[in-house]
């Protein structure tokens, strides 16, 4: 019997069925059984975390509309529910991880790149690859433009700034000796437009229509399409980006206006033998040509990164110039001190950078509208490229993406005094402190103050946005009276998704500046 167990079995083993179900069993052991594993540890770390909004079979489904059309309430809920940890939200194809507090956001800022990627969650957010272009995202060179040349640049080309915030406002604006209605949305994009090409690509360019309606629209544009696309299940994205966006276009457009600048500088550079050649522009096509390295110096990348820039300094800029707009016509109590102090600055200063960073009572109204009605959204996002524990013990696995909820984060009663007031001199006030005076500035990050992010990873073109901003202000307040329709009473604000943004249909009435 032995031997014929024996021969059996050797007839077994020797068979091709068998052989191949053998090998298939060794494959399936080495390969599949270690991603049923990580997929379990993956699905036991998710499960750790607490969730908010609908769980089950449809919970996808269900959540991803209804964070689009209640992620205020959602994350609202979700923030006084887990004070201080982490809860997650069911979208169509994955879990948005949002962290609350302090401690939390200071784990996210410390965190190393190869752990947890801004780059990476941005491009996500985003959706560059159908937005925009890949390559802002393999090499985001131009973040490094904006962080040194721009910022630096900001004191010498103030000048220009200055002249067209002038110019804009005479155009868009011209004073009346009545109250004129103004579309405060439509306005605040149009001039933070001109201003920010003044120093971007100068004149004549930035007063070119089309070079402008073409970079206010498709800022707009790249938000929209992008928060419409991460509706869609991955396996869909590639389908609604090709319908959904209008790169090909506007690359088209765009190319018109910059292809013969661009050129012209090449040859230059031809010319001379040298990236420093006579009368050099000094603007950000210079300061990107600068940069650039071979394979990067084509007329195509360029216009790339020059939208990609376009989109981040104009969208969020003219948002925030429309709330300080809105806040500024809806507390008149703050206009004297503010035109008190702008025309002490002035004219001890002029009209300089530096007289801007003296205005301390404007900073702190444009710091107290960015925490009070700006942004709301989703900041310090980061997507999760390695399984990632918080300092209370919570696991966050590969894959997911995390991100704050500015608007909670900046009305917790443990971070400010009565959040929900509108402080024009809140940080101004604190800046008279012992030992603050350089605290408390709207370009400074904080564990309290997350409008620009924290740490390393911080907004790059804050410094710019502010200062052009902050100009944008006290231009109105020294030439213009204005006030809301109703008075004090805001336009309501308008929730997409996770971001709240200063209402598109509200008005705001100008007139020629009377004496008080």
């Amino acid at each position: 019997m032995l031997f014929l167990d024996l021969t059996m079995d050797s007839a077994i083993m020797s068979s091709p069925q068998s052989l191949c179900f053998l090998v298939g069993l060794a494959w399936a052991s080495w390969v599949l059984l270690p991603k049923v594993q990580a997929w379990r540890s993956h699905a036991a770390m998710l499960n750790a975390i607490p969730t908010v909004g609908p769980t089950g079979l449809l919970s996808g489904c269900i959540g991803t509309y209804r964070f689009f059309t209640n992620a205020r309430e959602i994350l609202q809920e979700g923030y006084e529910k887990y004070p201080n940890r982490i809860f997650k939200i069911a979208l169509m194809d994955r879990w948005v991880i949002i962290a609350t507090g302090r401690m939390l956001v200071q784990d996210i800022m410390k965190a190393p790149d190869n752990e947890l990627s801004m780059i990476d969650a941005a491009a996500e957010t985003l959706q560059v690859e159908y937005t925009l272009s890949k390559a802002v995202v393999i090499d985001p060179y131009h973040v490094s433009i904006v962080r040194t040349p721009m910022t630096r640049n900001i004191a010498t080309r103030f000048a220009e700034v200055r002249d067209e915030i002038v110019s804009a406002f005479a155009d868009h604006i011209p004073p009346s000796d009545d109250w004129v209605k103004v579309s405060a949305y439509k306005a605040s994009f149009q001039i933070v437009g001109r201003t920010a090409n003044r120093f971007f690509v100068g004149l004549p360019l930035c007063r070119n229509s089309d070079w402008l309606d073409l970079n206010t629209n498709f800022a707009v544009e790249v938000f929209i399409s992008a928060m419409i696309i991460n509706l869609f299940p991955a396996f869909l994205k590639p389908i609604a980006g090709r319908f959904l966006t209008r790169m090909p276009s506007s690359m088209k457009r765009a190319t018109k206006h910059l292809a013969p600048i661009i050129e012209e500088r090449l040859a230059k550079e031809y010319e001379y033998g040298t990236k420093d050649w006579p009368e050099k522009p000094n603007d950000l096509i210079s300061w990107l040509l600068d940069e650039a390295q071979d394979e990067q110096r084509t007329v195509s990348d360029l216009v790339t990164r020059i939208l990609a820039i376009e989109v981040a300094a104009i969208h969020t800029t003219s948002t925030a110039f429309c709330n300080a707009l809105y806040q500024l016509a809806a507390h008149p109590e703050v206009v004297a001190p503010l035109r008190e102090e702008i025309e002490a600055v002035v004219e001890e200063s002029g009209w300089t950078k530096e007289a801007v960073s003296k205005m301390r009572k404007l900073d702190s109204f444009l710091k107290e509208t960015l925490r009070f009605s700006g942004g709301g959204g989703l900041v310090n996002n980061r997507k999760v490229l390695k399984n990632f524990t918080f300092s209370d013990g919570t696991t966050v696995p590969a894959g997911v993406t995390i991100g704050v909820a500015a608007y909670m984060h900046h009305h917790d009663e443990a971070q400010y005094d009565n959040p929900y007031t509108f402080d024009a001199f809140r940080f101004y006030n604190m800046r008279n402190r012992e030992g603050e005076s350089i605290k408390h500035q709207t370009i400074s990050p904080a564990l309290d103050y997350i409008t620009f992010g924290n740490g390393r990873h911080a907004c790059p073109g804050r410094f710019f946005a502010v200062y052009e901003i902050k100009g944008l202000i006290a231009h109105i307040l020294m030439s213009y009276d204005v006030k809301l329709e109703n008075d004090g009473v805001v336009p309501p604000y308008e929730w997409h998704g996770p971001s709240m943004d200063p209402s598109s249909t509200g008005e705001v009435l100008f007139r020629k500046r009377r004496p008080l």
